[in-house]
């Protein structure tokens, strides 16, 4: 669990609800995204950062402030007023089965959240997911559900911002439905921007359930499919990676390398290797 004591949180923002838009349809899990308004000119941040999330007591029915740490899905933007917009992408927690769900309670703070609502907010924290400084810098991407957040920050400062990236951005995106591909469904389809660009390549298919054998989603097919360029990108130096998402978006990845390096042993070296030079980046969650 997050700790609020975990976490310096002597610096406390005011933002201003702008919008909230739900971006998946009715049916499908409800997943929000919601924009921040901060006029504060001291908060700064980076692509692949958290902010935390205080959840007033009244609302989490606790004796204390319930906190919750949120990746940010978009690029840093000055807005007109000067202040700066962050969105949040947010997926309504529902725990338990059937009449015993419990629902998460920043989730739904954050999604029943109205257009100029205050939500006080700490941070911004985290580096473990940061942009690599040279644009011929390849960026591997795999990810799941909400996961898919820093790496939509990402792909926006590479082609809205940077705009001169050489090196291969690839996304290998997993969800449960076709209705939860996030940014990539009917309601909300930004990431089709991006797809004429040369170095830019995104994929998609359908997670396997917990609890399911290895091998049998499309996710896991679908990165088998493409396990020859993603393990010549890993062994290009010049290449990060970045994982984030479910537990079990990292077993199918980790299967497929696994296979390809010869064993488990290897993959496990390669992987240290890796994160000892700083190119492998990893945020997975429950």
């Amino acid at each position: 669990m997050t700790r609020l004591s975990d976490y310096d949180t002597s610096h406390r923002t005011e933002a201003v609800v702008r919008e909230n838009r739900r971006i998946t349809p009715e049916g499908a899990p409800e997943v929000c995204s919601i924009v921040l308004r901060i006029q504060d000119p001291d908060f700064v941040y980076v692509e692949g950062q958290n902010v935390g999330v205080l959840v007033p007591e009244d609302y989490a029915g606790k004796s204390e402030d319930h906190f919750r740490l949120f990746t940010i899905a978009n690029m840093p933007q000055r807005n007109a007023e000067g202040g700066i917009d962050i969105e949040l992408c947010v997926r309504r927690n529902l725990y338990g089965n059937g009449a015993e769900e419990v629902p998460g309670i920043a989730s739904g703070y954050l999604c029943d959240a109205r257009p100029g609502d205050r939500i006080t907010l700490t941070g911004p924290y985290g580096d473990a997911f940061r942009m690599p400084r040279s644009s011929d810098s390849n960026l591997l991407m795999i990810g799941s559900g909400t996961g898919i957040a820093p790496f939509r920050a990402f792909i926006q400062h590479i082609y809205e911002r940077q705009r001169s990236w050489q090196g291969k951005v690839r996304l290998f995106y997993g969800a449960h439905s076709g209705t939860e591909m996030l940014y990539q469904n009917d309601l909300k389809n930004d990431l089709a921007n991006y797809y004429d660009r040369d170095t830019f390549k995104a994929f998609a298919g359908l997670c396997r359930e917990p609890g399911r054998p290895a091998g049998e989603s499309g996710f896991g097919r679908m990165l088998e499919d493409n396990a020859e360029e993603i393990w010549e990108l890993i062994q290009d130096p010049r290449t990060y990676v970045y994982l984030a998402g479910r537990p079990e978006t990292a077993e199918e990845f980790h299967r497929v390398m696994e296979h390809k390096a010869g064993s488990a042993e290897r993959w496990r070296c390669i992987r240290d290797e890796l994160a000892s030079q700083g190119r492998w980046s990893e945020l997975l969650y429950d």
